[in-house]
């Protein structure tokens, strides 16, 4: 299932300009954002480690724990992003489970890239 179809209609989408800074690294975060359209690079220590697309999700970590964002992300396109919050992310995970799943499917291959990139 791709995360952009329990969004599809939505009128909550923000539309952010290619070079836009989304959020930065050592910042504090309270939003997340799934995906529509665009791309977005996410770099953390000056090193680009991924390139965002339509259906991933970015910023979760900001709403799973309290700590300052590990990543910078900018707009490498003109991109359309749906931002949620803590109560939004509350209220999806409890009533929409595949969301959940979806987020954590979404930690688990980071986790798995930046393991293997440092082999």
């Amino acid at each position: 299932m791709d995360i952009r179809s329990l969004f599809k209609g939505t009128k909550e989408a923000k539309k952010f300009k290619a070079g836009k800074t989304i959020f930065k690294e050592g910042t504090v975060g309270d939003l997340m954002y799934v995906v529509l359209d665009g791309e977005l690079e996410v770099s953390a220590g000056g090193k680009l480690v991924e390139v965002a697309k339509p259906g991933d999700v970015i910023g979760e970590m900001a709403l799973i724990d309290t700590k300052a964002r590990s990543a910078t992300v900018v707009a490498k396109t003109d991109c359309k992003l749906v931002p949620i919050n803590e109560k939004r992310f509350l209220v999806l995970v409890h009533q929409t489970p595949i969301f959940a799943l979806l987020v954590m499917k979404t930690l688990a291959e980071r986790l798995r890239r930046m393991v293997a990139n440092r082999a």
